[in-house]
């Protein structure tokens, strides 16, 4: 059999596969209907015959994202369900440094997509929330998961040593005498052992779940 017939068929899933590596090697800027093919080994024209253009992946990667996002069942207890949830996305999110900044932004969401916003509000609305009540919750609940991981993943520093390095230079002669505070934190923070940057996304996702309450009985 020649290897032209021995090739894997070319498919939606997989040309999504192939530009969600790419944007996770390169940034999304670097998924074009070109390197798509060419790290599939086809022609571009090829993609057509299964998706609408570029706009068409970037759909599916959006899509495939929100499948990696655990969903909560109408009956589980809505606090814990959406802790586990907003921490779900935040793993997704951190792993596909890309994707924040397109996760609310296409305008065809597949089908992973809507059912994660449905099962989402779902499960708010099956505990007593309201309609504008469940609307509020998702607002911000997910504008304080995007809002953590888009500054966690511009942060200067991945592991403590990079940490240290960075509050080093702010305890540095001349920098601490001037800025009292940064360097305090700094010290008695920052610096000390087995501090995470992630535990605050605990703090103060506990803080939001904590102040929401259903307002129907």
């Amino acid at each position: 059999m020649s290897p032209a017939k021995r090739r894997t068929p070319l498919s939606r899933e997989r040309i999504v596969a192939a530009a969600v590596a790419i944007a996770d090697a390169n940034g999304a800027t670097g998924v074009t209907m070109r390197a798509v093919a060419a790290r599939l080994g086809v022609e571009a024209m090829s993609l057509y015959n299964h998706v609408a253009g570029r706009d068409g992946i970037l759909d599916g990667m959006v899509d495939a994202i929100f499948a990696e996002i655990e969903l909560p069942a109408p009956g589980d207890p809505w606090r814990p369900a959406m802790r586990a949830r907003a921490r779900s996305a935040r793993e997704a999110l951190k792993g596909h440094r890309w994707a924040v900044g397109l996760m609310d932004s296409r305008a065809n969401p597949g089908p992973a997509t809507l059912t994660h916003h449905d099962a989402v509000l779902g499960n708010l609305r099956a505990n007593g929330f309201s309609v504008v009540m469940a609307a509020h919750a998702v607002s911000l609940i997910d504008s304080y998961v995007y809002g953590f991981v888009l500054q966690e993943v511009s942060l200067p520093f991945d592991n403590e040593s990079q940490l240290h390095d960075v509050a080093e230079g702010i305890l540095a002669e001349g920098v601490a005498e001037r800025f009292p505070y940064l360097a305090e934190i700094a010290m008695t923070h920052a610096m000390q052992p087995g501090y995470e940057y992630g535990d605050e996304f605990t703090f103060g996702l506990a803080l939001i779940l904590d102040a929401l309450e259903p307002d129907e009985s």
